[in-house]
């Protein structure tokens, strides 16, 4: 079968590969892959600005057909539509396996990064990191539910409530995830971007988020204030990863706001304005991808249709056409790109 394969770290290295066909083990699942999402992991790792463990087939998102069960499998069978956490190996036995926190195990090993992932025809999975897609969830839209549990994970780490007013500063896939939760709290809902992110903004807006600002040629902090009787707002969701972003998520925030970083800087060492963290007690929070209770959840935000995870897919293509799909994401064109192989 064809894969698409990191086949040695730096940047490029990533090719078509004929891999043998796997098979699942007594305590795995084997799925025929409908579509699989491109993570900003994944453009990173083919920059060769993520390390994984090469060769590997990538790809983390997806979601497929069962075609065998390991002799141990009882939860799903051959023919049930599934989708599966990214989660291949954990230690089971450091504080953070046994509060099932499986993103904080310093030993997990990962599908499309430690283990090959989605892009391909079959992937094998871990029983335990299976989930059946709901009755209204297709295989289109249950193959970003790993990035819907990422953006779960965010909000779920503040204490969001009805009225407050929540910044998503970033309208990429997350941002744009992120927000639409938000919005299932009645809370009101801002989210920017540059000027190059016009049809992201207005994708935020065709999704019912409440403000749509171009930081570029608007006033953020001004447009927050007024919403806000001069307050500024309860949460901030940092989404971009760009270094400024940080401050200005931190001057628009109310005295004791939240802020969260979802966002993956290219930078170890980020320029904050700690004053105004201990001037307004503020509390700042990082968030590191997801664990398995935010999965469910995201799969019934599809299901009762409050998230509209399929609306952000723009492009499709085969996993030959890796350097179009990479064009169009980087070229800004495309807001969600999904890979098939056939």
């Amino acid at each position: 079968m064809q894969a698409l394969v990191k086949t040695a770290l730096g940047h490029g290295n990533l090719d078509i590969v004929d891999k043998e066909e796997p098979k699942a083990g007594k305590d795995e699942v084997k799925i025929l892959v409908k579509y699989a999402g491109i993570c900003g992991s994944d453009l990173h790792t083919y920059e060769g600005k993520y390390k994984v463990k090469v060769p590997v087939t990538l790809g983390h998102e997806f979601a497929g057909e069962v075609v065998e069960v390991g002799a141990n499998v009882t939860e799903v069978k051959v023919g049930d539509r599934v989708t599966s956490e990214t989660t291949f190996y954990i230690c089971g036995e450091c504080k953070y396996c046994k509060s099932k926190d499986y993103n904080l195990c310093s030993t997990r090993k990962g599908l499309g990064s430690q283990q090959d992932g989605g892009f391909t025809k079959y992937v094998v999975a871990r029983k335990e990191s299976i989930h059946v897609l709901p009755e209204n969830v297709d295989y289109l839209s249950a193959s970003i539910t790993e990035a819907l549990a990422c953006a779960h994970h965010a909000v779920a780490k503040s204490s969001i409530k009805k009225n407050d007013v929540v910044v998503v500063l970033g309208p990429g896939p997350i941002g744009l995830l992120v927000a639409q939760i938000a919005k299932t709290f009645d809370t009101k809902v801002i989210i920017t971007g540059l000027e190059k992110d016009k049809s992201r903004l207005d994708k935020a807006k065709e999704l019912g988020i409440d403000v749509s600002v171009d930081i570029q040629n608007e006033d953020i902090k001004q447009i927050v204030q007024g919403l806000t009787d001069g307050y500024g707002a309860d949460i901030v969701f940092e989404c971009t990863g760009a270094p400024p972003s940080v401050n200005l998520g931190l001057d628009i925030l109310t005295k004791k706001g939240e802020y969260v970083q979802v966002g993956i800087f290219p930078t170890t060492e980020i320029l904050t304005d700690f004053e105004k963290i201990i001037q307004k007690e503020l509390k700042v929070m990082g968030c590191r991808s997801q664990k398995p209770s935010d999965w469910e959840p995201s799969l019934q935000l599809m299901n009762q249709k409050l998230v509209n995870a399929k609306a952000l897919i723009s492009h499709q293509f085969n996993i030959t056409e890796w350097d179009k799909a990479y064009a169009a994401i980087k070229s800004g064109e495309a807001i969600k790109v999904v890979l098939t192989v056939e």
